[in-house]
């Protein structure tokens, strides 16, 4: 008798088309193998979000089978990644001019187009039970992760509100909104009851509370964890949350470029510090993920765009995934296919180890 596949949590981390594409090309992987059946977790961030959003909105809010992703899907992104903008959508919403007072916070822009360009209309109630979805973005009231799931909303500090009804493109358009591109969408917590519950607490527990800030500013889920993998792994205790799980992390996060030329006189030389400082946090989240790996190397994997698929010094894949701007510009169909190629390499190079079962 076959062993039961042992399920999967899938992290998708944020880095604008860029990382749609290298996590389009990871699941290619997985569908190839027949492994997208398994996952029944996820946790993105940024351009992850914007993937599976688009990708369940193409296949009626359903997650996709490995025949289903790999016959209708990935070919049907492909092409509506090659011919639209999601940046420029987003522009476009300005010539209308009752969305003028979004140009501060340009996040409500991005649900905008998602919702009447992209034909994303659906509520997270809509949202299907399996797989459980996270969409996380970042809350600037209190340093935490905010996420958004299908049967509520919040972060630990705050507490959780049923927002049954909340626009699937609203929480997409948070969790891409990275400072300086596209801002913060605020959200009146007003409107809403929170619950909360003591730490450890169960979940009957949990009790009516005051919302701590009448209105929250939330940012790309990425400014807290552009790995999108604290859902699944406590990295304090180096174990994961729920053990029965294979984690996979498909990590297309921008790489810190070396050098620094900005001059003494020149106002972006602040963003370098931001930069130094998200790298060193991203690096602590991957060292204690790899750590863990190490000491349980069938428990998941770490898939990182910087990883060399081939046996050249320099690996030419891997330099055009890496340096790709983190941008949400419509792709060239040779640029979607390097990205999705490189992806579904590392993932075999990564994954080919060990059997998903």
């Amino acid at each position: 008798m076959t062993a039961p596949r042992k399920p999967i949590a899938l992290a998708l981390s944020g880095g604008g088309i860029r990382a749609m594409v290298f996590h389009l090309g990871v699941m290619r992987h997985l569908a190839e193998r027949g492994h997208l059946e398994s996952v029944e977790k996820i946790s993105t961030v940024s351009g992850g979000s914007l993937l599976v959003g688009l990708l369940l909105q193409q296949n009626e809010m359903r997650w996709p089978t490995s025949e289903q992703f790999l016959s209708n899907s990935l070919p049907a992104l492909r092409e509506s990644l090659c011919a639209r903008s999601l940046q420029w959508g987003a522009a476009r919403q300005l010539l209308n001019p009752l969305n003028w007072r979004f140009f501060l916070s340009r996040a409500n822009l991005l649900a905008l187009a998602l919702r009447h360009e992209w034909n994303v209309r659906e509520a997270l109630s809509e949202l299907p039970e399996t797989p459980e979805w996270s969409i996380n973005g970042t809350t600037a009231e209190s340093g935490k992760r905010f996420r958004f799931k299908r049967r509520d909303i919040g972060d630990y500090t705050l507490g959780y509100a049923q927002a049954d009804r909340f626009p699937l493109a609203s929480a997409l358009a948070v969790s891409a909104a990275f400072p300086g591109g596209f801002g913060p969408l605020t959200l009146d917590a007003r409107r809403f009851e929170w619950r909360k519950r003591p730490w450890d607490a169960p979940p009957d527990a949990a009790q009516t509370v005051q919302a701590v800030f009448p209105r929250l500013h939330l940012y790309d889920g990425g400014v807290y964890d552009n790995m999108g993998i604290e859902p699944f792994f406590d990295a304090g205790k180096q174990r994961p949350k729920q053990e029965g799980f294979h984690i996979i992390c498909s990590d297309a996060g921008a790489l810190l470029a070396p050098g620094f030329e900005k001059g003494p006189l020149n106002v972006f030389r602040l963003t370098r510090v931001a930069d130094v400082m998200s790298d060193q946090s991203r690096s602590l989240r991957v060292r204690t993920f790899s750590h863990f790996l190490q000491q349980s190397p069938s428990a998941g994997a770490y898939l990182c765009i910087n990883t060399a698929v081939s046996s050249s010094e320099s690996c030419p894949s891997a330099q055009f995934a890496a340096s790709f701007p983190t941008t949400l510009r419509r792709l060239r169909s040779e640029e979607f296919d390097r990205l999705a190629s490189h992806g579904a390499a590392v993932a075999e190079r990564g994954l080919g180890e060990f059997e998903l079962v």
